[in-house]
């Protein structure tokens, strides 16, 4: 992910925590003002903590490595116990520098007949060099902790709170957790100046969201459509803020509108600030494209001329700076999104 401005030509813990499943006793609820009062689930930060550890704990999930391979097994198990219809969509791509990858997107479908869908994005890869850092820790890779696994764990924590729900307490939409791979391989003209982006040059595609951009072009399931989409990337740092981002307003604007209301509605306004920022080139770029108008969630300065946080693209994105008031604020509030559906 990458920020779209100037550069217009780029569209433990103890182990038990990390390896624990949560409990799958049926979710509370979550009580909201009285004007609004649907029976919406409550959405479990601790849950979501630790599905957040759980990622890590496979080590950087860069693609064509081990750790790569084993997390991969581990969410379509994990969707497949929830009860969700999962299907896999293994490609091949060539990243900036020349390497070839496997990838792989997860898709996943809560009420998979439902007439009315909602998207759910996320990606679970991550970046294989902390280039953002300073002198040698720039080429190590990351934990991705904010940067992906926040992101998936939220996803996975909204599924296995909808399958606790009996027909009567369900959603009136059907709910895809689509985790893209291969998103945060680019190239970083500010930090990469030694290298050449290869894959860009070669064809004009962005070296970005390499796996979204794909399922974009071979949409699963087959002729996929939903109403919008939501994408969580980087939802679970401390202090965590969310701004009302260029191409989520320019595409999406009504979605915009409904979760960050939904947000101040629940007391999360400190979360979600009612500010507009400038367009990055995130996976909501192409999921749009395809047909599906999404929202990107990510953590975003609230001053200053940064598009993205410090511990963005470095080692700092681990497990410490994890919160669950964040995880909270981002998982109750699509919860209730999709409840008032």
């Amino acid at each position: 992910m990458k920020n779209l401005f100037p550069r217009l030509s780029l569209l433990a813990a103890a182990l038990t925590l990390l390896t624990a499943c949560p409990s799958e006793k049926p979710a509370e609820t979550t009580s909201i003002p009285a004007a609004h009062a649907l029976k919406v689930p409550s959405f479990n930060a601790d849950s979501a903590y630790a599905y957040t550890a759980r990622q890590v704990a496979f080590g950087p999930r860069v693609p064509n490595s081990k750790a790569h391979v084993a997390c991969g097994n581990y969410l379509v198990a994990t969707l497949k116990r929830f009860g969700l219809t999962v299907r896999e969509q293994p490609f091949q791509a060539m990243t900036f520098d020349g390497t070839q990858i496997s990838g792989r997107n997860i898709i996943a479908q809560y009420q998979p007949t439902a007439a009315r869908r909602v998207a759910l994005f996320a990606h679970w890869d991550t970046r294989p060099f902390a280039d953002a850092d300073k002198g040698a820790k720039k080429n190590k890779p990351m934990d991705g902790a904010s940067d992906g696994a926040s992101a998936v764990a939220t996803a996975l924590e909204i599924a296995r709170v909808l399958s606790l729900q009996p027909d009567s307490l369900a959603p009136n939409v059907g709910v895809d957790i689509m985790l893209m791979d291969a998103e945060d391989w680019g190239y970083e003209a500010d930090t990469q100046t030694e290298k050449k982006d290869q894959l860009s040059e070669a064809d004009g595609n962005s070296s970005w969201c390499l796996g979204s951009q794909y399922w974009a072009k071979h949409l699963v399931p087959a002729g996929y459509k939903a109403e919008y989409g939501i994408l969580f990337d980087m939802v679970g740092a401390k202090d965590g803020r969310f701004t009302r981002e260029g191409t989520s307003l320019n595409n999406a604007r009504s979605v915009v509108d409904k979760i960050w209301n939904t947000a101040a509605k629940l007391g999360y306004s400190d979360y979600f600030l009612f500010k507009d920022t400038s367009a990055i080139l995130d996976d909501h770029v192409y999921t749009t494209q395809a047909g599906v108008p999404t929202v990107d969630i990510y953590d975003h300065p609230p001053f200053g001329d940064q598009f993205f946080p410090p511990y963005h693209h470095t080692t700092a994105d681990n497990m410490s700076i994890i919160d669950r008031k964040t995880l909270k604020a981002v998982g109750q509030t699509v919860l209730q999104v999709l409840y008032e559906e």
